[in-house]
């Protein structure tokens, strides 16, 4: 997996923060902090990072189209 290079709203250079992101995110550190601590302010910036590959998984289980096919089929838990 490629990490992102670049901002794709702003074009600011994201690449050089991705390794320390990915691996104090991995150890278990809140991502917002982590975002913090690099100096990523802008949401454009901080949604490039965060939205990558390896957290998709994470954000597709909020997907209107996944929670919409779950109550359709009778599930609760949405999971």
């Amino acid at each position: 997996m490629l990490p992102p290079v670049r901002c794709m709203t702003c074009g600011a250079p994201l690449g050089h923060l991705w390794e320390e992101f990915r691996r104090r995110v991995e150890a278990g550190e809140d991502p917002n902090k982590v975002l913090d601590d690099l100096g990523v302010y802008r949401y454009c910036c901080r949604r490039t990072l965060y939205t990558s590959v390896v957290y998709i998984e994470q954000v597709a289980s909020y997907s209107a189209v996944r929670v919409n096919r779950l109550r359709v089929e009778g599930r609760g838990d949405l999971q």
